[in-house]
């Protein structure tokens, strides 16, 4: 059997003063009457309000009432004034529930999860700015520039209107759009943890209401009280009195009752109707028969002495009981009950104590040993904790401010030197304990940490109290600091100075904190208010008014008052130039307009008067990833983790932007370490559940989305992902149920919306998924992504001017911009409008210069329109933006063509010759030499790029295709398998495109029945034409049938090839017909081909002629596969047997792979079963493409 826990012995101590405890024996009996009532009658009562003035007992009583309260099996909660915001009250209750044996655990989760939201925020927002640039007159030592208050910090990191808003994660950033209220964090990841710190009491207390409930179908009553309510009124009556008249945070359960204590009456405008729920519990000071009761239960008979206590205390129950303890001698006139519990203290080492410990706001033994002296009888503690003013708080004794004052008054007027030096030496005992809590915390941390803060504050206080008029200055500029971390830690400040002003008796003090006190009771913005204040009045050196300026702007941009922030900053500029905190939110006021390259600046003047502050690099990091900037993301946030703290957001904004750069393995290293740091971190979970996916571990990734809806439950987001994940699977049916159940938690959310409408589309659903993108557009006619997508089901569907005018609004939008042009450039470019491409193109590189889609896609329309240098520029570009990304496979082509240009040769030349210093300067080096036909010093280059990087992508998919050529097909397939382990499935793709290169067609059917999106039309239309090659004709049109009409667009040259096949040309013409419409020069060809076989070859004479003219065959000195390959076929149809011979032998004498060989083979065969075809020459001049692929065609299990 387990030992019965013993009490402590102050618990004891406790214990005994409070069972001579006497009178308010009514109140007591109505309070306990109260639970004998069924909540239904009228009689009962949801609130007592104790109330009376100082000194008259609401402390002692509301102890008794927790007793009786306790009594009659309720769980009860005690609050005073030490919590200083909402959060800390619920806090409070739920260590109270917590000690009961009810934890309240949900709400334990949301705090943690509230309080390392708020630390991430100060993390990110301040830092001490040291070093040269500060200005003349230096921050005092205690601390430098203050931490971020419990607001948004990161606020309007990315617009979510404006240019460069989702530009790759169009989703969930969208979704942070639909929901955004107030100021969008880059440091948070939804707009729920934003909510949480900007407005923690209704993000809070719903989920206090329902953990209340819970509770209450276990016990019979809840009781909450709160004390000294005339101090903690200010910041919790009106959440007070929501939460108890009001359902705004739910329905709390009716067995609740409430009991606050204060020296006010309730506001009956605050507090309307109140008779009907609230009973008002008012005392006055003892009557004297309660006092004599009190005296007698005491041992205090003598009536001279009685009628002498009763004189002195007037009643009041603190003196009362305190002259109770010691009534001196009644012949000794004092003139106070506080002056004769003191004359009364035969023990002049308890009578020293008593005063000395009056001096702190708060005793513990440390403190204790501070105000005594390092020598004194431990005893003497124990006998403070026993007399009848001392409570205790949390281990910590308090006086009470009845007897307190006087005591300060003693003290001040008998020696105001001793005063001063008492007061000095407790100063220094807090600024010691305040140098210990700062060991291993950074300046910029300090204000957000509770052991440094509380030390400061009380070394502040004892240092007013000492030398009011020398010691303002310094606590003032801490004000500021104060401010900076938040309205509590302000209204803690403004207290200090109000009650060093009253032990002081200093009017000086006085006026300040009724002047601060006034500007946190006032207006919206109480912070900012007070902040005015102290620059208006506080006279501040350039460092001080910086400090202020830079917190105040802070606070104005939380607000969106972006125009005064902005002064507000360039205020604190034009004092300190290298104020980094200013650039830092400069740059925030650029995110939030939408201003990037401003923003950026400013960031990057912040890193430089700041280097490797990870709050700066965490910041911009997380820019970058947002931006689609993902290299820099991962560069940023490898400073910060280097300079910084592993903290589970950079870990997992690192870890999103390996996943995008194809860096698998090291993104879910960096996701599970943050998961591992913050194991309820949703967004982190949600991002790992991607990685796991794109791996191919798809279990995975479900039992991560499933921990992150039980955590969030109420999250749309997450669902809708899991919808999404479905789809990519193939999964429809299950796809529409998950974003069903999305779109019930927010039916207006845009992206689920748009996601629900290309699950409909790839189920042939094309009118459904219209009506769906458009009530997805109407619930947010600017949303950019949900445009886009309208535009592409609008070209899907073959409507390419109704897919031009949603482009149009997309870009007239203003939501991402940039992506939005690069939209409507890739539209032109399908129509061949290749100006008007460029055109929007540029003007979306203007707005992004970094924007990696414009740069590809302007790379290639400017290959196609001749613009071979400006291309290669793109792609150089994209090569510094994506080292590792899939620019290397345009790379060869591109520069094969800058080669053939005037001066373009030279400039391939100096690439290939250059001495390359990095794995991306390698990788241009061994492009340059692939574009120039040195595979062998190629492959060395991407062989050496392997051994600095192993995991690099590009280098392993464009060494794969060289070994190809160069006829090594197993080393080239063993690096695309690699390639899969590296990428995940989303690589499958990739080997089966070389799988079907080197003739392995059904390796190549089985990956792309594998791979996420299988049934998007691209991969759609790459199933088709394995089964092509694989001769499985039939299903290779059904599948090629199912595409929506706008898709078929892309695959009318294999649509045309499938149909010659199964013996229908006509039809294969048509196909024929609408390629030419979109691609002039392969329409042709493959018209000239089908018209070959429909008409015979001699009627198709003329269109091989206009074709030979089209392409302008010029052999050059490196010509390619392809063009040697279609030189051979037209030379052929025309009938120039001996032309088409030498460039068939010229082409065979290239590296090549299976798939060149077997195109020039099918066509030739094609040919040759044409009217009028000279089948003798045909099959002579097909010959050696026979007994090449017969030794390029591998077998499929080799």
């Amino acid at each position: 059997m387990a030992a019965t826990a013993r009490p402590s012995m102050q618990a004891l101590m406790e214990g005994r003063k409070r069972a001579r405890f006497v009178g308010r024996q009514e109140e007591i009996a109505a309070f306990r009457a109260n639970f004998e009532l069924p909540v239904e009658d009228d009689r009962h009562r949801f609130l007592f309000h104790v109330r009376g003035n100082a000194g008259v007992g609401k402390t002692t009583l509301l102890r008794e009432l927790l007793d009786v309260a306790a009594g009659h099996g309720a769980v009860t909660a005690y609050a005073d004034e030490e919590p200083n915001s909402v959060p800390e009250v619920l806090a409070v209750i739920s260590a109270c529930f917590a000690r009961q044996g009810h934890p309240l655990k949900a709400l334990d989760r949301q705090l943690a999860t509230y309080e390392q939201r708020r630390h991430e925020a100060e993390a990110a927002s301040a830092a001490a700015e040291a070093g040269p640039g500060t200005g003349p007159d230096a921050p005092p030592s205690a601390g430098s520039m203050a931490l971020a208050q419990a607001g948004l910090v990161g606020a309007g990191m990315i617009p979510v209107v404006g240019a460069f808003a989702g530009a790759v994660d169009p989703g969930p950033l969208a979704h942070g759009a639909d929901r955004l209220r107030g100021i969008l964090s880059a440091r948070f990841r939804n707009q729920d943890d934003v909510r949480l710190v900007l407005d923690p009491v209704r993000s809070l207390t719903p989920v206090l209401v329902a953990e209340l409930d819970r509770v209450a179908a276990e016990v019979p009553w809840l009781t909450l009280f709160f004390d000294t309510y005339e101090r903690t009124a200010p910041y919790l009556d009106t959440w007070l009195r929501d939460l108890v008249t009001t359902e705004r945070y739910g329905a709390l359960p009716a067995t609740t009752v409430f009991v606050i204590a204060g020296r006010d009456r309730l506001d009956p405008a605050s507090w309307p109707d109140s008779a009907f729920y609230a009973r008002e519990l008012a005392l006055r000071p003892f009557t004297e028969a309660e006092s004599r009761r009190l005296l007698t239960g005491r041992g205090v008979v003598d009536e001279h002495v009685v009628q002498d206590v009763l004189r002195l205390s007037g009643g009041l129950p603190v003196l009362v009981s305190t002259l109770a303890e010691n009534p001196g001698d009644a012949g000794v006139p004092s003139a106070t009950a506080v002056d004769r519990f003191l004359r009364g203290e035969p023990d002049p080492d308890r009578h020293a104590a008593a005063l000395a410990c009056a001096l702190p706001r708060r005793l513990d033994e440390d403190v204790f040993l501070a105000a005594v002296g390092a020598d004194a009888d431990p005893g003497l503690l124990d006998w403070l904790r026993t007399l009848p003013f001392v409570s205790a708080h949390d281990g910590r004794l308090q006086y009470h401010d009845v007897v307190r004052g006087p005591m300060l008054y003693l003290q001040r007027t008998r020696s105001p030197r001793k005063w001063t030096e008492d007061h000095e030496r407790l100063a220094d005992a807090f600024a010691g304990r305040a140098v210990a809590a700062a060991d291993g915390v950074r300046d910029d941390e300090r204000w957000g940490r509770e052991e440094w803060r509380a030390a400061r504050l009380e070394e502040t206080y004892h240092r007013l109290c000492a030398r009011p008029e020398a010691a303002l200055a310094e606590a003032l500029r801490d004000g500021v600091d104060a401010c900076d971390d938040g309205p509590a830690t302000a209204r803690r400040w403004t207290w200090t100075l109000a009650d060093a002003g009253e032990a002081a008796d200093a009017p000086l003090l006085r006026a300040w904190a009724d002047a601060a006190t006034n500007a946190l009771e006032t207006g919206p913005e109480p912070v900012v208010a007070l902040l005015d204040l102290l620059l208006s009045r506080a006279a501040f050196g350039a460092a001080g008014q910086v400090a202020a300026l830079v917190a105040r702007g802070k606070r104005r941009r939380h607000a969106e008052e972006y125009d005064a922030a902005t002064a507000d900053y360039e205020r604190a500029l034009a004092l300190d130039p290298a104020c980094a905190r200013a650039h830092f939110g400069l740059g925030m006021v650029g995110q939030r307009r939408g201003d990037l390259p401003a923003a950026l600046e400013h960031f990057d003047r912040a890193d430089g008067h700041a280097p490797d502050s990870p709050w700066i690099l965490a910041e911009r990091g997380e820019l970058h990833r947002r931006a689609g900037r993902y290299a820099l993301a991962v560069a940023d946030c490898d400073r910060a983790l280097e300079s910084g703290p592993e903290e589970a957001v950079v870990l997992a904004t690192r870890g999103h932007a390996r996943f995008q750069l194809g860096d698998l393995r090291g993104a879910l290293a960096d996701l599970d370490r943050a998961i591992e740091k913050d194991a309820d971190y949703w967004w982190a979970l949600l991002r790992r559940a991607d990685v796991r996916f794109a791996l191919g571990d798809e279990a995975g990734a479900m039992a991560d989305l499933d921990r992150a809806e039980e955590r969030r439950p109420d999250l749309a987001w997450l669902p809708a992902n899991r919808g999404y994940l479905h789809w990519r699977s193939g999964r429809h049916g299950q796809a529409l149920f998950d974003l069903d159940r999305a779109l019930r938690l927010d039916p207006a959310y845009a992206w689920a919306l748009g996601s629900k409408a290309l699950v409909l589309a790839d189920l042939g659903r094309l009118e459904e998924a219209l009506s769906v993108l458009e009530e997805a557009v109407a619930a947010r006619p600017d949303y950019g992504w949900a445009l886009s997508q309208l535009a592409e089901l609008q070209r899907r569907l073959g409507n390419p001017d109704a897919e031009t005018a949603v482009l149009d609004r997309a870009v007239a939008s203003g939501d991402d911009v940039a992506t939005a042009l690069v939209d409507r450039a890739q539209a032109h470019q399908r129509a061949g409008r290749l100006g008007e491409a460029l055109a929007d193109l540029d003007r979306a590189i203007a707005l992004n210069p970094d924007h990696a889609g414009a740069l590809g896609v302007r790379c290639q329309v400017r290959r196609a329109r001749g613009r071979t240098e400006g291309a290669l520029d793109d792609l150089e570009r994209l090569w510094e933006l994506a080292p590792d990304g899939a620019a290397w496979a345009l790379a060869v082509l591109l520069l094969r063509e800058v080669r053939a240009t005037p001066g373009g040769r030279a400039r391939c030349d100096a690439l290939a010759e250059a001495d390359p210093e990095s794995v991306v300067d390698r990788l241009a080096r061994a492009a340059a030499r692939t574009a120039a036909g040195r595979l062998t010093e190629a492959l060395t280059d991407y062989d050496r790029a392997l051994e600095l990087s192993p995991d690099h992508r590009g280098a392993r998919e464009r060494r794969a295709r060289v070994r190809c050529l160069l006829g090594d097909v197993r080393g080239g397939l063993a690096d695309m398998d690699r390639l899969v382990e590296l990428k995940g499935t989303v690589a499958l793709a990739d080997r089966a495109w070389l799988a079907q290169a080197v003739g392995r067609s059904r390796q190549a059917l089985a990956d792309l029945e594998r791979c996420p999106d299988r049934d998007s039309a691209w991969l759609t239309g790459r199933r088709a034409m394995a089964l092509f090659h694989l001769g499985r004709l039939r299903e290779a049109h059904h599948l090629l049938a199912s595409l929506a009409p706008g898709d078929r667009a892309d695959r009318w040259e294999l649509i045309a090839w499938t149909l010659l096949g199964l013996g229908r040309p006509g039809e294969a013409r048509e196909a024929a017909v609408r390629l030419r419409e979109a691609k002039p020069r392969d329409g042709l060809f493959l018209l000239a081909r089908v018209e070959s076989r429909m008409s015979g070859i001699e009627a198709a004479a003329a269109l091989w002629r206009e074709y030979e003219e089209q392409r302008a065959f010029v052999v050059a000195d490196e010509p390619t596969v392809d063009e040697l390959g279609a030189l051979t076929v037209t030379r052929a149809a025309l009938g120039r047997w001996e032309e088409a011979g030498k460039a068939l032998e010229r082409m065979l004498r290239l590296p090549h792979l299976w798939a060149g060989v077997v195109d020039v083979r099918d066509v030739l065969d094609d040919l040759a079963a044409s009217r009028g075809a000279d089948t003798g020459r045909f099959a002579e001049l097909a010959r050696p493409l026979g007994s090449r692929l017969a030794e390029l065609t591998p077998a499929e299990g080799d």
